[in-house]
């Protein structure tokens, strides 16, 4: 059998009453206390730096930028590339995995969301988790959300406001809720 943290992240449904749930749950737990720790007080650059790097469990190139405050429910499934940047208010639901290759940023209140509940009422509680790539020189407009399962294509825009729910082609521009292409690079 395979452990639960694998079976997130491959997407697998997954049960807080599963017996194994205390893995995740331990690790929500320890980054709650270290989003509390970075988006409650002044920090120097470094330190944000360094904070991160705690909340994600690796090392992160030196290259990265990010304006708190920052949230996550995870953090361990978060892959940052080179001159990545992260604006004000950003949220990265991480526990299907997230990927920000190199020299994309985030601007405002974007949030990238990997996970989902089950339909049924009854089930609710267990969920889905799927992982979302963004691409080389993406730019993601103030308080787009990408919903779980998304590939967004190299040089790619998502405009402000916009949801996207489906993969956006590499040098595409969208827009809207849902997201639809409204012009090229």
């Amino acid at each position: 059998m395979t452990d639960i943290l694998t079976r997130d992240r491959s997407g697998e449904p997954v049960s807080p009453t599963d017996p194994e749930y205390e893995a995740i749950g331990n690790i929500i737990t320890a980054t709650k206390r270290l989003c509390v720790e970075l988006n409650t007080s002044w920090h120097e650059p470094q330190d944000v730096h360094a904070l991160f790097e705690q909340i994600v469990g690796h090392p992160v190139d030196p290259t990265f930028r990010l304006n708190p405050p920052f949230y996550t429910d995870f953090g361990h499934n978060i892959t940052i590339g080179h001159n990545v940047f992260i604006n004000w208010g950003c949220t990265l639901m991480d526990r299907g995995g997230i990927t920000l290759d190199d020299d994309s940023f985030l601007g405002p209140n974007v949030q990238l969301i990997t996970i989902n509940h089950l339909k049924d009422p009854a089930q609710r509680a267990t969920t889905i988790s799927r992982p979302i790539h963004i691409g080389k020189h993406v730019w993601i407009g103030a308080g787009a959300i990408v919903l779980q399962g998304v590939t967004v294509g190299d040089g790619a825009i998502i405009g402000a406001g916009a949801v996207v729910t489906h993969d956006v082609p590499q040098g595409v521009i969208v827009a809207g809720s849902p997201a639809r292409a409204i012009g090229h690079i």
